[in-house]
């Protein structure tokens, strides 16, 4: 969305320079994409000055040129020839000296001295179009004889300066999609900043009803589609070009100049965001009717395309047919052409879930239909028609020929907030203090109504349709005071959503802290990915995409499948700009179709939630006390244990299986039926694609499945043992695939009642234990709950379990 400055400060009595003013509006929400300098036309008629033609006489050697001289303020007159058919002398006109650039579109030439069929030529006597203020190209300009000579043509044609600010407009800030809005939220600003502004609307206070000789009866059938309807009639009107200033305004935010009368609906559609609609009165008659039509009715919008309506498309209709589609496209009948010489004009407001509904059927999007859906300002529609009946009296004459009719059976109301300052303090981190609180609210034109020690009861306007909640009216002060103002501490110590959710999410908390506890980072990726990503692995299926019928970008055209690929790109997004030690986790849904089936059967399509956690880099920042360490592997597995033991359970209570997921280099996957969790060194291609060339250890664990087999958990107390524990320890020299979960599932198969835990505390490779090889230091606890053992128990045991690891897995016992 396109602001001009000057427009702007028609509302507002504001002087800042235009990088303060981009600097403010991003402070608070309204983001500035770009900021540019423009003129009402281009070049802004830079070296363009007035002169007197003195003497005109026909080129010697060229019929169709003539040689002038001409004063242009400078000491000697300017030799000149032209072309044109009508220069003369005594005319005034519009003269380019030498080095002067003219614009023609894209293109640009520089005027220089010359010799046009050996007469020399200093200048060039302009026509309309080639110094782009017409498209006329009959002949030179020729103005009033009492133009001073020497005046420049900048200052005589009022050629005017002006920037151009790009907002970036979220979708729930429809309320500053206008130049009064955006003036609303910057006057809002400057108030509780201290500054002394003034915010005015264009008064419509000559507004009146100049006859009675267009009437037209207005009828609302669908009360819901359409809460508010008014209405007003202008009579012999003269549809034609619009004046400078107005042409100027739609210019500058990029609008082409149609006419006079559809001009002015653009220009109060973006002046104070409610989008007008101006009809031919000879197609509207006597009768308005706003309803619905049947289900299959054809109509021809403006494009000229006809489409198929729904008996859910609200459409403005006149006593036989439909004229326009309520809030979203104008007929190609009914709108204002060169011979229409009375108009019925509609301010309007429409329930945005209709015009959304309809604007999508129909896969239209236009300046009206992005307002009305995201809700406009119920209570400016009367004014919106005066101010835009007036402005059409102002460039296209007429009289005002109708009552003001006003339909609004269930005016909006306000929304009722109530707010604390303690919420406040605790959800901004700072205490504002009472005053200020109640300084940017009432700069909102949020309305106090009952104040206590505690906090303020509020009623908010119908126009922030985005601010019905405590929470909302909290961040709306807190946009306003400036996010850059609170001062942030240098680590968070919290997790970012979850400590403030119901009891049902107490578990999450409790798993996200530990987490955050041991130095992980919460991260919230958007759930919005790249369907691309899915393609050619076998674990994620491409057609298992959910995909969205109309994306945003190429980029967010589908619902992810894992986490992996939005862990990547923050990790990517950190590498790039040097922190490259990273631990990440993140708690999300993940979104399937099941491939092949109905698209429009919601029971084909499920999600569930995950848990991801990602490693790269170093463990610890590197100083001289603490060398640099790798993350690795045993760091991850070691911390997903630690979530299993806070769950009540172990990685005894999976069956270990070596990971097959091609998202993974190595790995492994613990299943309980369906694999929960999966973890291990991401596959380097998918590194290589991401532009990441350090290893990444990425965990996934099906959080649903997780948290129903620890509430399966049955927990067992008993009474500790009195009599002590035995520690043996064994060394095993054993072949490269050998993993620990078979010494393990081995040992405690082998001796079922007094061998307690098994665990490995050393691994070491070399080449003295041989190609291929490698040891285990594996560490036995034995216990009778009963009787303290006995060496010979524990002899026993022991040779019982070299002798089955000799047999089944051919280890050598190292002495």
């Amino acid at each position: 969305m396109n602001i001009s400055y000057n427009w702007l400060k028609n509302y507002l009595n504001i002087d800042l320079a235009p990088e303060k003013v981009s600097e403010i509006l991003t402070d608070i929400g309204l983001e500035i994409g770009s900021v540019e300098e423009i003129q009402s036309v281009k070049g802004g008629l830079e070296g363009l000055v007035i002169g007197e033609v003195l003497t005109c006489s026909k080129h010697p050697n060229a019929d169709k040129l003539s040689v002038t001289t001409v004063n242009v303020g400078g000491e000697e007159p300017l030799p000149i020839v032209c072309g044109a058919p009508n220069v003369a002398a005594g005319q005034k006109v519009v003269v380019a000296t030498v080095g002067t650039v003219l614009y023609d579109g894209d293109d640009s030439f520089k005027i220089k001295k010359a010799k046009m069929r050996g007469e020399a030529s200093e200048g060039m006597i302009c026509a309309e179009d080639e110094i782009g203020l017409g498209s006329s190209h009959d002949g030179i300009m020729v103005l009033p004889a009492n133009v001073q000579v020497g005046t420049l043509a900048k200052d005589y044609f009022n050629i005017e300066n002006d920037i151009v600010f790009e907002v970036d407009l979220t979708p729930n800030r429809v309320d500053a999609a206008s130049h009064y809005g955006v003036a609303r939220d910057l006057a809002a600003y400057l108030k509780q900043s201290g500054e002394a502004v003034e915010l005015t609307l264009p008064s419509v206070d000559d507004f009146k009803i100049d006859n009675n000789n267009f009437p037209v009866d207005v009828t609302v059938e669908n009360n819901e589609a359409c809460p508010r309807y008014c209405g007003v009639t202008i009579s012999d009107v003269k549809v034609a070009e619009s004046p400078e200033w107005l042409q100027k305004r739609l210019k500058a935010i990029g609008l082409s100049p149609i006419n006079n009368i559809v001009d002015v609906t653009n220009f109060v559609l973006h002046e104070l965001g409610q989008p007008l609609h101006a009809f031919d009165g000879a197609i509207t008659g006597d009768k308005v009717i706003v309803k619905t039509l049947d289900d299959g009715a054809e109509f021809e919008t403006l494009d000229e395309v006809k489409r198929e309506l729904s008996d859910k498309d609200l459409m403005i209709c006149n006593a036989e047919e439909g004229m326009c589609i309520a809030g979203v496209f104008g007929g190609s009948k009914s709108g204002v052409s060169e011979s229409t010489t009375k108009v019925f004009l509609e301010s309007a407001y429409f329930n945005p879930v209709w015009v959304r509904k309809t604007a999508k059927r129909h896969t239209l999007s236009t300046d009206a239909s992005f307002r009305f859906e995201r809700g406009i300002d119920p209570n400016i529609t009367v004014y919106a028609l005066k101010r835009a009946a007036l402005l059409i009296k102002e460039v296209a004459g007429g009289t005002i020929s109708s009552e003001v009719t006003d339909i609004y059976p269930s005016p909006v109301q306000p929304f009722e907030v109530a707010i604390s300052y303690k919420n406040v303090e605790r959800l901004i981190g700072k205490d504002l203090g009472a005053d200020r609180i109640k300084a940017i609210v009432t700069a909102l034109e949020m309305e106090i109504t009952e104040e206590t020690a505690e906090g303020l009861s509020l009623l908010i306007p119908p126009y922030r349709v985005d601010v019905q909640r405590e929470a909302d009216v909290i961040e709306d002060i807190l946009r306003i005071y400036g996010y850059n103002n609170i001062e942030m501490p240098s680590t968070v110590h919290s997790t970012i959503v979850y400590s403030q959710k119901p009891d049902d999410h107490k578990v999450k908390t409790r798993i996200a802290n530990q987490l955050m506890s041991v130095g992980y980072n919460e991260i919230m990726c958007n759930s919005l990915t790249k369907a691309d990503y899915y393609e050619a692995l076998e674990s994620y299926p491409r057609n298992q995409v959910v995909e969205l019928a109309n994306p945003l970008s190429n980029d967010l055209n589908g619902m992810r499948q894992t986490l992996l690929f939005g862990g990547l790109e923050s990790i990517q997004h950190n590498r790039n700009r040097r922190n490259t030690d990273l631990k990440f986790f993140e708690f999300g849904n993940c979104y399937f179709y099941k491939a092949g089936t109905e698209k429009t059967d919601v029971n084909n399509y499920n999600e569930g939630q995950r848990l991801a956690m990602f490693l790269t880099g170093n463990k610890a920042q590197t100083n001289w006390n603490t060398p640099e360490q790798a993350t690795s592997f045993f760091d991850l597995k070691n911390q997903i244990e630690n979530i299993l033991v806070r769950l009540g359970l172990t990685f005894d209570d999976f069956k270990e299986e070596d990971s097959t997921s091609d998202l993974l280099g190595d790995g492994l996957a613990y299943a309980a039926g369906k694999t929960v969790i999966e973890f291990g060194t991401v596959n380097g291609k998918l590194l290589k694609a991401f532009d990441i060339d350090a290893p990444v250890y990425y965990a996934e664990i099906d959080w649903d499945m997780l948290l129903k087999k620890s509430a399966k958990k049955e927990i067992i107390y008993k009474e500790i043992s009195k009599f002590p524990e035995v520690k043996r320890d064994l060394a095993l020299v054993l072949n490269k695939d050998v993993k620990f979960a078979q010494v393990k599932q081995i040992a405690l198969k082998t001796e079922k009642k007094l061998l307690k835990s098994v665990s490995l505390f050393d691994v070491f490779e070399g080449e003295k234990l041989g190609e291929g090889k490698k040891s285990y230091a594996v560490s036995f606890i034995l216990q009778d709950e009963n009787a303290t053992l006995k060496d010979k128990q524990i002899d026993k045991i022991m040779n019982k379990l070299m002798s089955t690891y000799e047999h089944q897995l051919g280890a050598q016992i190292r002495k």
